[in-house]
């Protein structure tokens, strides 16, 4: 009966995280619920994503205002999280584009470990999804980091290299547009240029200037394109290689 006892009081606290995380899933309720619909002729675009999308805002407001631009970063979160929430956040709000940049908090381990396929299937599924609602697809390269300040002795660069070759890979086989912040930031060894970078992983004004560029081209080319047929999702053949909606093999296959 001890044993039971002393059990349960360890697990509190984890519950009691837990639940607070759920709650935290559900943050944008009111502000989905007073957004309302897109007006007439106006192609939202939704930027979900974590702490850099949840600072993106703040630090360079004028880039959102009057444009149609609305963001849903949650600071901490995982691929998982975003996930759960993504129809609520994305779908629901009917944008004609997402940016989807995630994964740097899955290779810190925020919500436990997480292999590359892990984070690979959660993105594919956000995209998969947008897809299936007939909303264009704008994935973003994972932005470069040598550390987590967080999370001393994990050493992220190499994962994040292999992470965004993958979204490049798959966002050309699904015909979505793929924006390669990584690139445009990074130093000589896999960081965050210093001009960028608050503390190695979030980024500066100077940093989110060099974003604002890349995705607007981005988001004019995802516009550009005529959506795809609400419902129509990946094929899926039994000889077990993934097809793109126009039936193009999967690399690989």
């Amino acid at each position: 009966m001890r044993r039971a006892a002393v059990a349960t009081l360890l697990l509190i606290p984890c519950l009691a995280a837990a639940q607070d995380d759920w709650a935290n899933l559900g943050r944008f309720q009111a502000a989905n619920e007073a957004l309302g619909p897109p007006g007439r002729g106006e192609e939202r675009v939704v930027f979900i994503g974590d702490s850099i999308t949840a600072g993106w805002s703040g630090a360079s407001p004028a880039y959102f205002e009057g444009r149609g631009y609305v963001g849903r970063g949650i600071g901490g979160q995982t691929t998982p999280q975003m996930l759960v929430r993504f129809r609520a956040d994305v779908v629901d709000l009917e944008p004609g584009a997402v940016v989807i940049l995630a994964g740097t908090n899955d290779i810190a381990g925020n919500t436990g470990p997480a292999t590359d396929k892990m984070i690979e299937d959660n993105l594919a599924s956000m995209a998969e999804i947008a897809s299936a609602n007939g909303i264009r697809v704008i994935l973003a390269s994972i932005l470069p980091a040598a550390a987590y300040p967080w999370a001393p002795g994990i050493m992220p660069a190499p994962r994040i290299a292999a992470l965004n070759e993958w979204i490049e890979a798959y966002a050309d086989d699904n015909d979505h547009v793929y924006v390669d912040y990584h690139a445009a930031l990074a130093d000589d060894a896999g960081g965050m240029q210093a001009p960028y970078t608050t503390d190695g992983v979030h980024v500066t004004p100077a940093g989110y200037a060099v974003m604002e560029e890349l995705v607007e081209a981005a988001i004019d080319e995802a516009l550009s394109r005529p959506r795809r047929q609400p419902g129509v999702l990946r094929l899926r053949p039994l000889d077990g290689c993934a097809r793109t909606t126009g039936n193009r093999r999967a690399r690989g296959c």
